[in-house]
């Protein structure tokens, strides 16, 4: 189904939109209202345009599990959420004001005043990993403070949840967030420890207090990985009256100590051309592996297959986005499973060699069992080889390769008479 345009008096699901507050680079927020919410409200809404990103689509599908399960004062409430399937989007609590980017032109601040502004930070910090979530992206413009003095995390795209599948860690290779605040761990693709959040706390405290970013401005990530091996200038260097208590706390935070599951069932789906009976084939070989395996959770698996040498469009012919239409249709497989939430994930990956972006998959993921359909008649197949063969030859864990049912050949009509009278051959 196409999405409904966005603009000013649209109504989505009883939200009238009104004015476009914020266009960043994975989505575009909205003010909204609704007759039965008195609070004011935003409307987060991911980019699924042509030539984006299909990094917003997963980051938002993040979002979209982890805040719903947030609570308390350092966090924005949530309202509401929208699937891919019509519209896709978040509706959170608006907090007045502004976030701490606007405090860059001021910097560095007194030593008084940044350090209780990161104690506050630090508060939220730990009341959101005391409900098992790792931000990710703590920077200026991911913190606000309520009127009231607390400090309010926000932007939830590239956050990890120590009890939810983590979507970016599964699908891409490359690390999502801002280059100056990133963690060493997460260029060695480690997103489960909560360390991250202070390493990245204290670029904050280093960057507010001296006006300098402790490993410097560069995005490339051979600049970053010089963080996993050189220790920045100590504060006291760039300003010779700085706190030696507070200098202490900066690097203990930026301290790098370099660092050392559930089975996890992959289902490989060709959403558009298998046929109906070699679907439910594999839905039912799924079915029948996951009961064995009740901790397990299911990775359905997609590969939009992109040209070796044309341009590759984000749109079909019809103005959808071919991504999101993708895991529209995953989760309509998964449907007749019935799994819980936390045992279904659906997955895209663009590739120009869906064989390979499979067996990557499943050795990034440490996949335990893929199921896929084996390979359908024809002559270039029969050629060039299959994805089906080469998954089951080249991967590191089971296969399981299905076939649809055949039906059965009829059997030659026997005549009676003649098998009775005929003798014996001897």
């Amino acid at each position: 189904m196409p999405s409904p345009s966005i603009e000013p008096g649209t109504v989505i699901d009883g939200f009238t939109i009104g004015d476009c507050v914020h266009s960043g680079g994975m989505a575009t927020l909205w003010s909204v209202t609704r007759p039965d919410i008195s609070a004011p409200l935003l409307m987060k809404i991911p980019r699924i345009s042509e030539g984006e990103d299909p990094a917003a689509i997963v980051s938002f599908e993040m979002e979209q599990m982890i805040l719903p399960r947030l609570r308390g004062s350092h966090v924005p409430a949530h309202f509401a959420s929208g699937d891919f399937s019509r519209q896709a989007y978040v509706v959170i609590e608006c907090i007045p004001g502004a976030t701490l980017f606007r405090r860059l032109p001021e910097l560095p601040l007194s030593y008084e005043e940044a350090s209780v502004l990161v104690g506050k930070i630090a508060v939220a910090l730990a009341d959101l990993h005391r409900q098992d979530v790792i931000h990710h992206d703590i920077k200026p413009s991911s913190i606000m403070f309520r009127e009231s003095g607390e400090a309010v995390l926000i932007d939830y795209g590239l956050s990890h949840h120590n009890h939810l599948p983590d979507l970016l860690q599964e699908e891409f290779r490359v690390p999502y967030g801002t280059a100056p605040y990133m963690a060493p761990e997460r260029l060695l693709g480690v997103r489960d420890d909560p360390r991250s959040d202070l390493f990245s706390l204290g670029v904050l405290l280093y960057f507010f207090t001296t006006g300098v970013r402790p490993f410097g401005e560069t995005e490339t990530l051979s600049g970053m990985r010089r963080r996993l091996w050189r220790d920045p200038y100590p504060p006291r260097y760039l300003r010779p009256d700085y706190l030696p208590w507070l200098q202490e706390v900066v690097l203990r935070c930026l301290e790098i100590e370099q660092l050392a599951a559930s089975p996890i069932v992959a289902v490989a789906l060709d959403t558009a051309g298998a046929p109906e009976e070699l679907s439910t084939a594999l839905r039912r070989t799924a079915e029948r592996l996951l009961a064995t395996l009740p901790a397990a959770r299911l990775a359905c698996v997609n590969v939009l297959k992109l040209g070796r040498i044309t341009i590759d469009r984000t749109l079909d012919e019809q103005g959808h986005n071919k991504h999101v239409d993708r895991l529209v249709a995953l989760r309509h497989w998964a449907t007749p499973l019935k799994l819980d939430e936390d045992r279904l994930t659906v997955h895209v990956l663009e590739a120009v060699d869906p064989a390979s972006a499979i067996l990557e998959f499943a050795d990034a993921n440490h996949v335990d069992h893929i199921i896929i359909g084996a390979r359908q008649d024809s002559m270039l197949r029969s050629l060039l080889g299959s994805v089906s063969a080469r998954v089951a030859s080249e991967a590191r864990c089971s296969v399981t390769v299905v076939r649809p049912p055949q039906p059965a050949a009829p059997s030659a009509p026997q005549d009676a008479a003649h098998d009775r009278d005929m003798p014996p051959v001897s």
